[in-house]
């Protein structure tokens, strides 16, 4: 396939020889993935709750990367219905992310396989070995995440087909490790299968240095979830574009004997008053008004719907806004097609600068 016409984020003086000699390197540090994921470019979009359906998805595979629809807690019925949907609009690859918590798991896997779905990826904890092992059976190739080395190799020997290694930088939930650090820990030492890199990536220059470290490829979600396709409400994305780095913060927790799971979003009124939700429920249960059970179930049910009253109904200020610290570099709202050009464009410009510093 010959590669697509893609506008580097060169200076004129870099020659038409040097940006087709960085492209071809560019194909070949990013083959693995390429082959992996059936795509042109090993751009992987990370699966969002509300904002990955079918028009997002399919743009993205369309345009040469790779789309991840967001199953959440979809029923069976309403996968099917999505895939199909997703299927009307590309003949292009694309994948199904599943949480395994899910009750209707097993269920949702032999959707995905009927389909004719080719990527699974396992997401929201440690796989179960059965799953892993029907979606293989039926013919899909398995993807999951890996926040640690040691998990990472348990996973390979579990029977995953690739991995993802999602940093502390990234939207919605995360851990606590940053993707330098989790780059550096697991990169050098996973070789059997393909790893994509993910949190807080926004630019084709980023990808470039984490491909030369090892990875197959890259996960971006920020920057789709603020596209001109993406159905989020208009208030949700011009918050993309106002917002700075410092402005996607993790939520927090008050009292380690009620857990809050670490959920990066943009600040508003919202996460101010989750403050405030939790201190009052800590005395209401040091007053005995509530149980340790009750006080934890007030304080996790305090974002129930948070997130769609955000994405669809466009309550930026009450609603919970899930976005990577990446957010500081979403400028505009552009087309899908136009973001994976420019992140292309940047990759190649990154190694056509590199190639100019050697003399090549």
């Amino acid at each position: 396939m010959e590669p697509a016409a893609v506008t580097p984020d060169l200076s004129s003086d870099m020659t038409a020889v040097a940006v087709q000699t960085a492209r071809k390197e560019l194909d070949q540090l990013w083959s693995r993935g390429t082959e992996f994921l059936g795509t042109e470019y090993a751009i992987l979009a990370g699966a969002m709750s509300w904002v990955s359906e079918r028009n997002l998805v399919a743009a993205i595979s369309n345009a040469g990367g790779f789309g991840v629809i967001a199953c959440g807690a979809m029923t069976p019925e309403l996968l099917e219905k999505e895939i199909a949907g997703t299927q009307s609009l590309t003949s292009k690859p694309f994948g199904v992310n599943l949480i395994t918590m899910h009750p209707q798991l097993d269920d949702l896997v032999q959707v995905c396989l009927r389909a004719g779905v080719g990527h699974i990826v396992l997401a929201g904890g440690i796989p179960p070995s059965a799953a892993i092992r029907a979606a293989k059976d039926g013919g899909a190739r398995v993807v999951a995440f890996s926040p640690a080395l040691v998990l990472a190799k348990r996973l390979i020997r579990m029977g995953v087909d690739a991995l993802v290694i999602e940093g502390a930088e990234a939207g919605g939930h995360v851990g606590p490790v940053s993707l330098t650090v989790l780059a550096q820990e697991i990169l050098p030492h996973v070789t059997d299968v393909p790893v994509f890199v993910a949190g807080g990536i926004a630019r084709g220059d980023a990808i470039v240095g984490f491909l030369e470290q090892g990875a197959s490829g890259a996960q971006l979600g920020t920057r789709f979830a603020a596209a001109a396709e993406s159905i989020a409400h208009p208030r949700f994305k011009e918050a993309f574009v106002r917002a700075a780095a410092r402005d996607a913060m993790t939520s927090v927790q008050l009292d380690p004997r009620f857990p809050v799971i670490p959920v990066r979003g943009l600040v508003n009124e919202g996460s101010r008053s989750f403050l405030v939700h939790q201190a009052e429920t800590l005395r209401r249960f040091q007053s005995e008004e509530l149980t340790k059970e009750e006080a934890q179930l007030e304080i996790e049910h305090f974002w129930a719907g948070a997130l769609r009253r955000a994405v669809i109904d466009g309550d930026v200020e009450n609603g919970s806004v899930m976005a990577g610290q990446s957010v500081g570099m979403v400028k505009s709202i552009q087309p899908v097609k136009d973001i994976i050009e420019e992140l292309v464009g940047q990759a190649v410009g990154a190694l056509v600068k590199r190639g100019a510093r050697r003399g090549e």
